[in-house]
């Protein structure tokens, strides 16, 4: 009768190796993936790279600031199309070349893409951006009905 026994010696439990299988199957989930720089030694967990962003409001117009930086404006593309607002943008690994030597990488590469939806007071054909120090600043003007001034009412 062959029966199975637990042997301690050879089974030992590792905590820190649980956990590592757990951040594992994490980043498979939530869509991350592990970026080495030291020749594989000291893995990183990165996420895919998307641009910090901040939408502020003004009476007459939305800003968008979203995080690009080492980016040509030639790489960055905007599009409108039935009240979607869409910024694309590709930022390409950069082989190595006269005698560099990358020891470690933890900015993200690759393409991204993000929209958002127009605001109802938006007016999708006046929008404008400029890119400055980093920084993608997407201006969505509102429509003239919107902006109208509003008229105080006065009680006697």
């Amino acid at each position: 009768m062959n029966t199975l026994r637990w042997d301690p010696i050879r089974t030992r439990w590792n905590p820190s190796k649980e956990r590592e299988e757990l951040e594992s199957q994490l980043a498979t989930l939530f869509g991350l993936r592990e970026v080495t720089g030291d020749g594989g030694k000291q893995p990183l967990t990165v996420s895919q790279w998307s641009p910090l962003v901040d939408i502020l409001e003004t009476a007459q117009e939305y800003l968008i600031k979203a995080e690009v930086p080492d980016m040509r404006k030639e790489d960055v593309r905007l599009r409108v199309e039935d009240d979607l607002l869409t910024i694309s943008v590709e930022r390409k690994f950069q082989k190595e070349d006269q005698g560099l030597k990358h020891h470690r990488i933890e900015r993200a590469y690759g393409s991204f893409v993000r929209s958002f939806t127009l605001p109802e007071d938006a007016d999708g054909s006046k929008v404008t951006a400029e890119y400055k120090d980093g920084m993608l600043h997407v201006h969505l003007l509102k429509s003239e009905e919107a902006t109208a001034k509003a008229i105080e009412i006065k009680v006697s």
